[in-house]
């Protein structure tokens, strides 16, 4: 009887510790009220995948913006450059010794071509394809330009129905007639194998007085001579003529010819920004291919130097100021308001280093080859530095690159006349409706 006592003592005490054992266990695995439960991160573990999709991308090389342009006057020597700087005239109706030697020595940048170098169709023609071949073997191809206004000033031999005034077009003050008469005269440019014009004439001609520009403006106040200048301007852009804008800072409140002398102009710089300089300020506007700078005195911004050799007139006011970054020429170097008081080649070098990018000797050798060599002896002292060479060089090509310039492009073989002079009928006809 003890005995079985005993033994159920024995088992009631295993009993026991099995069910403390049990609580023991589950009070482990139960969390304590007072206790806060840890935070459970809610983002995912990384992995290969999202670690290389958040890291930055390794950085990329940058590839060096190659310009055409500057690679070409890299390439170039300095005569080729200081020949780009140079547009110079010629003796006679055909391509001379002097005129060739220009090119095949010189590197010429181009040619403005007057009213004794053309007698007829055929013969413009010849002279321009005979040019454009002794060029060939060269870098560039060459400005082939001229002064066709219209009026007074038509270089077109008589074969050509004659171009009206740019003050009769302006007296029309019809944009339809503007447009025809300028398309018409840049078909027949481009047709003959020209492919820049010195022109429109943006002047305003409010001096009565004025010998040298009169007709040739289209207007005494500034939003004739926008309206008509700029619509001249476009026609002839339309058939790949670059315009050239003329006669910057304002020419027509001279009473003085320019070819003869050096006029002097009397006004400010704020009386000339409030008339004089509106229409150059819209051709820069509409992207104006070159801008002709003037032989004028300008006492009030430059009372020593002509506009033409002006840094205040060429870098400060028209690059600066204006904001033009495009091609500045000069007027013909050979007139009268240089030649009477410059020797012409150091007058060239001041007018590169005052900001010019062509300087324009329409005649005679001798002149022409001053210029040539006094530019390229003031480059090869330093005077005019390679940097600053270059830089007009670009503005120059990056003009022949807009119009596509080819000496390489065969000759032109004729020009249809009935279709030029149909089409400059067609445009006189506005002027009637």
């Amino acid at each position: 009887m003890m005995h079985r006592k005993s033994f159920h003592l024995l088992v009631l005490l295993m009993i026991c510790l099995i069910v403390a054992g049990c609580g023991s266990n589950q009070a482990n695995n139960t969390n304590v009220p007072n206790e806060t439960p840890p935070i459970q991160s809610t983002e995912p573990e990384p992995t290969a995948t999202t670690a290389a999709q958040t890291d930055p991308p390794p950085a990329e090389t940058a590839k060096p913006v190659i310009d055409p342009i500057q690679e070409q006057i890299d390439e170039m020597t300095l005569n080729e450059k200081i020949g780009q700087m140079i547009i110079i005239g010629l003796e006679g109706t055909k391509a001379d010794k002097e005129a060739i030697k220009m090119i095949k020595e010189n590197k010429i940048g181009g040619f403005i071509l007057f009213k004794d170098n053309m007698s007829s169709a055929d013969q413009i023609i010849s002279l321009l394809n005979a040019l454009k071949s002794e060029n060939e073997s060269n870098k560039v191809p060459l400005w082939l330009s001229v002064d066709q206004e219209g009026g007074k000033v038509n270089r077109l031999p008589k074969s050509f129905v004659a171009i009206p005034t740019a003050k009769s077009i302006g007296a029309a003050d019809n944009d339809s007639y503007t447009q025809a008469v300028s398309q018409a005269t840049g078909l027949a440019l481009k047709s003959l194998g020209f492919n820049m014009d010195f022109a429109p004439v943006l002047d305003i001609n409010s001096n009565p007085n004025n010998p040298v520009i009169g007709s040739r403006s289209f207007g005494s106040n500034a939003d004739s001579v926008i309206r008509h200048g700029i619509g001249t301007m476009e026609g002839l852009r339309s058939n790949q003529i670059a315009a050239v804008v003329k006669h910057f800072p304002g020419h027509g409140d001279t009473s003085v010819d320019s070819h003869l002398e050096l006029p002097v102009v009397g006004k400010s710089l704020s009386e000339l920004e409030q008339f004089e300089l509106l229409p150059f300020k819209e051709a820069i506007a509409h992207d104006a291919d070159a801008v002709m700078v003037a032989h004028l005195l300008i006492p009030s911004i430059d009372d020593t130097n002509p506009a033409s050799l002006s840094k205040e007139i060429i870098t400060d006011l028209l690059r600066d100021e204006l904001g033009y970054d495009g091609v500045v020429m000069t007027d013909d170097m050979t007139m009268g308001g240089i030649i009477n008081h410059h020797d012409i080649g150091e007058a060239a070098v001041r007018s590169i280093q005052a900001g010019t990018d062509i300087v324009l000797v329409g005649h005679d050798n001798v002149m022409q080859n001053k210029v040539y060599n006094a530019l390229k002896a003031s480059a090869a002292s330093g005077e005019l530095s390679k940097e600053k060479i270059d830089e007009h060089v670009h503005r120059i090509l990056a003009l022949k690159a807009k119009y596509a310039l080819s000496d390489n492009d065969g000759p032109i073989s004729n020009i249809d006349m009935d279709t030029i002079n149909e089409r400059f009928n067609d445009a006189l006809s506005f002027n009637k409706k």
